[in-house]
């Protein structure tokens, strides 16, 4: 393959350089630590061909590094071929980025004015989870950017060929620390450590890149010949959740502890954000007294800072006006950080700070004081985003969601009924809507819990009260900053929601205000099942008519957060199906909260592969339905994607301003462009109808389980260590049951990719058959209609990340001849169907129409088909000793396998 695209080709040649370079560095470690034989075998510049299929622990380590390279290697590549497009086509020419996204909102014809007042609005939020899909220690992923960052000091040009040396020197150290370093957690990775993974890009990471894509946003703002005042004054246009230590939907191991532990270390992270941007501060305002006045101003908050820390019996005080006394402003600053400091070792003592608010005061007045003596530009290069930061992260880092399944909810409300005498001789489970309806809503008028303080009413709520009660204490303390909302995964009807707040109460959560109880945190539905996006805007209708929620909602300009699950909804009903149904509940769901003057926030369940709602974040902008979109937002960032996204600064300056950038866009043409355009929406209920109807006759075809248990690793994922949750909600050995990302990781693993594909081909065929118009009219409008483009072109993604000769390996180790055969050619049946729909929608190859694409799955293949042969005979191996009682035996294999697990997911770069 020769791409033709001479911008293309220089990033490839980059690519295949650095890749040379590193894959040698590599070979000259292992033959140091005597592993020459592996040296030999490995891809890209050995005899990776000549390996047989015989497992062999070294050798996927050794391959499991080398994809890890190669993974650096690319996001090198990309970072370095979009600084070339920009210099030789200009800044509008990266899609997705400020410059390109002003030029499109400007073409919707509204003015200055009208554009900082959606910017105003804009608020896109990730929720960074801790799912089953990242297995790396975080030395690892320490050593990758160390590694990352010798490469780049490697492509400069001016180091002298002893200093090249020297680079190379210190390159083969990280790689031979990274060749003895256990990659894996052989031990499941306990939820501290990774709330702790998740701190370092909150604490790190984010900070900087939010200050980055500002600053791009400021630029690209006077290039389009805008005033840049305007935008100075914006607030932070992406803020930051997460759900470590507040996600228990069938976590037993997030207890209220671990949520208490959570938001303390949440807190103590966001001071530390805060301390090293004051010193940065003072670092930068050597400003003497000598050459300008101190201001009053300044003179005024030096003293009261003083006075607020203890003044003359507090001897740091005397230290730091000594230190700096023709230095005002540094003096200033240096106190500052004292507060913050004292915030953070002693909360609670004499001049600590207590709330982000204090803090904004003090910055203020050393921001007048910068401008009373002219120095604007210190100002704007410190001050805007020190406010900015301060606003984003607060006291509390990101907000931290409590998600629990309506089921538990449901068990903890019996228990409580039983406790107090209510629950009667029938189980809850067997009352009717209408009785829960009319329990809740008694319950709901008044404040009075069912239980005597200190009473226990069984296992579930006291887990369910625990919480809650951490989370009133958070309150008290801290008010409700740093909090998130109450999502109910789940949510099958309006009973759901409203036992949240009988729960909430039961709690001391709810206050009652105005005749009436309150819930001060937000209730969220989360609707996941193609039956509960089709539910969710009446069971939305009902909820906003309660009285407690429109307590609860009351404020100025009242939002309604609803979350959309991408997983589950796929595992339900396949990937056409699921994304229409998602893509019709927005657009009905936006509309009912309209109705009662409420603005829609969907939270977006989004997860790291195409069966789990991922897509170019951009693309799934332009794709959300006319009029979903407000502003504000919240997307999960799952797994495996922040370390791919956000793990080098670079990257993740890019893909922060990719969110700001792309929701500002949306938001914009949601509000001044033109009305959705339905055409296709008849064509698109029916594609998605037989979609669904192919992929459910597969997984109700007899002996389908059975297949899928050995045809996959399913049984070795949910052994493995791989993060701290397990595999299932409840235990129960049920499609149902299992988990949305090892059902996507298991088919990944094994090549399949089949949750991402799926059911398409067989009703994209069927229209073509049957309604041959229809099918040109699609074809024809493929290009105009965002949601069907990215949709489709998602979904050829998958397509080509599968192999046929791998899912015939893999189905090898089904023992049933039939069972084997029968659901193979059900597969490939529909596999080639689609790929031939797909090329003809698209009128042409994938290899000629994404070139780049091609090429990453092209150079990956051959390593990947040895692992993959080596997984399928320690699979075939580990199983016959289970089967034959070994059980001591196989739990032995369990490392191999996680080695074998974890290089094919660095190779395919994605698990579930």
């Amino acid at each position: 393959m020769t791409p033709t695209n001479p911008l293309r080709e220089r990033g490839f040649r980059l690519l295949e350089d650095d890749l040379s370079f590193l894959m040698t560095a590599f070979a000259a470690v292992l033959h140091r630590v005597g592993e020459g034989g592996l040296a030999e075998k490995l891809p890209w510049i050995g005899h990776c061909q000549t390996v047989g299929a015989e497992p062999n622990r070294a050798l996927g380590q050794a391959l499991s590094i080398a994809f890890q390279l190669l993974n650096i290697v690319e996001e090198r590549a990309a970072s370095q071929t979009r600084r070339l497009r920009e210099k030789e086509r200009g800044p509008e020419s990266e899609p997705g980025m400020w410059p390109e996204n002003l030029k499109e909102m400007k073409a919707l014809g509204v003015s200055e004015a009208d554009l900082l007042q959606v910017l105003r609005e804009v608020c896109v939020e990730p929720v960074l989870t801790a799912h089953p899909t990242e297995a790396k220690r975080e030395s690892v992923r320490d050593l990758h950017l160390e590694i990352y960052a010798l490469m780049n000091r490697h492509e400069n040009k001016d180091y002298t060929p002893r200093e090249q040396a020297r680079i190379q020197s210190q390159l083969e150290v990280q790689l031979e620390n990274l060749w003895r370093t256990g990659e894996i957690h052989v031990t499941r990775p306990t939820i501290d450590a990774e709330l702790q993974n998740a701190l370092h890009y909150l604490r790190e990471v984010f900070p900087e890149a939010l200050s980055r894509a500002h600053i791009h946003l400021r630029e690209a703002w006077i290039s389009a010949g805008f005033d840049p005042a305007g935008v100075d004054a914006l607030p932070p246009l992406i803020r930051f959740g997460t759900w470590i230590g507040g996600d228990r939907d069938g976590h037993p191991f997030v207890t209220a502890d671990v949520t208490a532990n959570a938001l303390r270390e949440l807190r103590k992270n966001a001071l530390r954000v805060h301390r090293r941007a004051v010193e940065q501060l003072a670092h930068h305002s050597p400003l003497s007294s000598l050459f300008q006045k101190t201001p009053p101003v300044l003179v005024e908050l030096t003293s009261r800072l003083g006075t607020v820390l203890g003044g003359d019996a507090n001897p740091d005080v005397g230290y730091i006006l000594d230190r700096n006394k023709e230095e005002p402003w540094r003096a200033a600053a240096y106190l500052i950080r004292a507060r913050l400091i004292a915030a953070l070792e002693k909360p609670g003592s004499a001049g600590a700070y207590t709330a982000p608010a204090e803090l904004l005061q003090d910055i203020n007045a050393y921001a007048e004081a910068l401008e009373s003596v002219g120095d604007h530009a210190l100002v704007v290069e410190y001050i805007v985003p020190f406010r900015r930061r301060l606003e984003a992260f607060g006291f509390h880092c990101a907000a931290l969601d409590v998600r629990q399944n309506s089921a538990f909810h449901e068990k903890a409300l019996e228990q409580l009924l039983s406790a107090a005498g209510l629950l009667g001789e029938k189980p809850l489970k067997d009352w009717s809507l209408a009785e829960k309806r009319a329990l809740l809503e008694k319950e709901l008028q008044s404040p009075r819990p069912f239980l005597a303080a200190g009473m226990s009413a069984g296992p579930e709520a006291d887990t369910v009260l625990a919480c809650h009660r951490v989370l009133a204490a958070h309150i008290a303390a801290h008010g409700t900053a740093g909090l998130g909302s109450l999502i109910v995964s789940m949510t099958r009807n309006m009973e759901d929601l409203l036992t949240v707040y009988v729960l909430a109460r039961e709690a001391g959560l709810m206050t009652w205000s105005e005749g009436g109880l309150r819930c001060p945190l937000p209730v969220t539905p989360l609707f996941e099942t193609m039956a509960d996006l089709d539910a969710g805007p009446g069971i939305v209708d009902e909820f906003l008519q309660h009285p407690v929620t429109k307590r609860s909602l009351k404020a100025e300009k009242p939002a309604f957060q609803m979350m959309v699950g991408y997983s589950d909804s796929n595992k339900d009903c396949g990937i056409m199906a699921s994304q229409w149904a998602l893509h019709r509940a927005q657009a009905a769901l936006s509309a009912t909260t309209a109705k009662h003057g409420v603005e829609a926030v969907f939270f977006h369940g989004r997860g790291g592969t195409v069966g789990r709602g991922a897509g170019p974040t951009h693309w799934f902008m332009q794709a959300l339905p006319q009029g979903s979109l407000g502003g504000w937002m919240r997307m999960t960032e799952q797994g495996e994607t922040i370390a791919q996204k956000y793990a080098h600064l670079g990257s993740a300056v890019y893909h922060t301003e990719l969110l700001m950038a792309s929701a500002a866009s949306a938001t914009a043409r949601h509000r001044h462009g033109k009305p959705a355009d339905q055409a296709l929406a008849r064509v698109l209920d029916q594609i998605a109808s037989d979609s669904r109807t192919a992929y459910r006759a597969l997984l109700e075809t007899p002996d389908f389980m059975r297949f899928y248990r050995q045809a996959t690793p399913i049984d070795a994922l949910e052994n493995a260590r791989i993060g701290s949750r397990p595999s299932r909600r409840t235990g129960q050995a049920s499609l149902d049951d299992l988990r949305a990302i090892p059902w996507v990781f298991s088919w990944t693993q094994s090549r399949f990719y089949l949750p991402g594909w799926f059911g398409a081909g067989a009703a994209l065929e069927k229209l073509r058959t049957t309604d041959a118009a229809a099918f040109a009219d699609l074809k024809a409008r493929l290009h105009d209609s965002p949601f069907v483009s990215y949709v489709l072109t998602n979904i050829e993604s998958s397509l080509v990340s599968t192999n046929i000769e791998l899912m015939k390996l893999y189905s090898s180790l089904v023992a049933e001849t039939e069972i084997r055969d029968r659901f193979l050619d059900i597969i490939l049946a529909e596999f080639e169907r689609t790929r031939t729909v797909l090329e003809d929608l698209f009128d042409g190859s994938f290899a000629a129409r994404r070139p780049r694409l091609a090429y990453t799955l092209e150079i990956r293949e051959e390593p990947l088909k040895v692992l993959h042969a080596q997984q399928v005979n320690l699979l075939r191996d580990w199983r016959a000793r289970i089967q034959a009682g070994q059980i001591e035996s196989a739990e032995g294999m369990m490392p191999d396998l996680l080695v074998s697990i974890n290089a094919l997911a660095s190779g395919l770069r994605t698990t579930g």
